[in-house]
């Protein structure tokens, strides 16, 4: 069992490189542990992942509103927050033979690099990426690479507040980039060093906290289910697996190849975050109700990353049936919605009818062309990148203005009026 979910994790690698989802981090020089660069397709999956996560946050609630804050931050964020004062570190080890590090969390006596078993002690290790801010190189002009997307939307609060007519219960949302310097990068794009984070801050009354992570858990978990994710639980974390401002953590966690992990943390932060950034800063970020009441809000938090739950989608996604490999991805997160072929690429009436129909729908739909090779290989090439319906302009076309449409999943095929097209795919996306 352990070596078919090797191999398939090996085979979405490879079809991720092959098809232009995913390559290698500097790949032409060897490549960067730990980073990666997406590709047309992986670029396309990972933008509908964050437009729809973003229309379900934002989009359609009254109750949120979004930001997006700088990379960099004042140093004294990350003091108040704990980030520089050992907050924000993991324990190593390292391999005496080949130098090979690794977490503490994850070692399991034996480097799995060159099979040593004598390593160096454990030792704390802030992941947390430096840089410098201005022309020098000193202890006054350092900065970091922000580690979570969290901290810009906490020191936003008052702003937020100033600047709108938001009452709470309200949150603030954030979809951004993350750095970490992971001692150990491992399992393709799931641990990282650099990565996005979709994070919604979700302020409420204290009292109130544990009404709205409920309905807060359950809201996410939908969210996956309708988007078709299956192979997906929920775990509530035990206290001693909690953060130590957590009050409450439930993770929703995807069984991927290499095992059950997390995809999405959703936590009861209490009011640990306003609380010390009020703190530290001297800023009044309090809250006032109508009643004239005055408190630090509670604030649920839920957060996933887009790399991980693309990967989740494509391991989910992907099929082998007889002579063809298949991404059952759900439509609206597929790269491609509709793919518009002419029968024979050597007929000009057929091609240039195809062409108008192409031309029309990728006014609505991310919609590819392909005129390559027989019909049979346009459909599987296709059918590997995940695009839901294909169209093929044929001799009966000519006749009737009708078209062949197939189904991904089922292959099944029917005939469609052409001026029918936009309006059917608009219906089956919405179903």
């Amino acid at each position: 069992m352990k070596k078919e979910k090797d191999d398939k994790l090996g085979k979405i690698v490879s079809l991720c490189k092959r098809r232009g989802f995913i390559f290698p981090g500097s790949d032409i020089y060897g490549g960067l542990s730990g980073f990666y660069d997406y590709g047309p397709f992986g670029t396309d999956l990972k933008f509908n992942i964050k437009q729809e996560w973003w229309k379900n946050i934002v989009q359609a609630r009254d109750d949120v509103v979004g930001i997006s804050a700088a990379i960099i931050m004042n140093p004294k964020v990350w003091e108040a927050s704990g980030h520089l004062s050992g907050g924000f570190t993991d324990i190593l080890v390292e391999c005496k033979k080949c130098h090979q590090r690794f977490k503490a969390d994850d070692f399991e006596g034996i480097c799995d690099n060159c099979g040593n078993k004598e390593f160096t002690e454990p030792r704390r290790f802030n992941t947390m990426f430096k840089t410098f801010v201005g022309p020098a190189e000193d202890s006054a002009s350092v900065s970091y690479l922000r580690p979570e997307t969290a901290a810009g939307i906490f020191v936003n609060f008052k702003n937020i507040l100033d600047s709108t007519r938001i009452k709470i219960p309200f949150g603030i949302a954030q979809i951004g980039k993350a750095f970490r310097n992971e001692v150990n990068p491992k399992d393709y794009i799931f641990r990282t060093r650099e990565f996005e984070q979709m994070e919604l801050e979700y302020f409420v009354k204290p009292g109130e906290d544990k009404k709205y992570f409920d309905e807060w858990v359950d809201l996410r978990f939908k969210w996956y289910k309708d988007l078709g994710l299956k192979n997906i639980r929920k775990r509530e974390q035990s206290k001693e697996e909690r953060a130590h401002y957590s009050s409450a953590t439930v993770d929703i966690e995807y069984e991927f190849p290499f095992g059950w992990k997390e995809i999405e943390g959703i936590a009861n932060r209490t009011d640990f975050d306003l609380k010390t950034h009020y703190e530290h800063s001297g800023q009044d970020l309090s809250y006032t109700d109508d009643s004239g009441e005055k408190f630090i809000p509670y604030v649920i938090e839920p957060s996933a990353g887009p790399e991980r739950l693309m990967l989740a989608f494509l391991c989910d996604a992907y099929e082998e049936e007889r002579n063809r490999v298949v991404l059952k991805l759900h439509p609206k997160l597929a790269p491609i919605k509709v793919a518009v072929f002419p029968l024979l690429a050597n007929k000009p009436k057929l091609i240039e009818k195809a062409k108008i129909i192409y031309n029309n729908l990728k006014k609505y739909f991310i919609t590819a062309w392909d005129d390559r090779g027989n019909i049979g290989k346009r459909y599987y090439s296709q059918d590997e990148i995940g695009t839901p319906w294909t169209i093929t302009c044929d001799f009966q076309t000519l006749e009737d203005d009708t078209v062949t449409v197939r189904d991904r999943d089922t292959t099944k095929q029917e005939r469609i009026k052409i001026e029918e097209l936009k309006n059917y795919f608009f219906q089956k996306l919405n179903e």
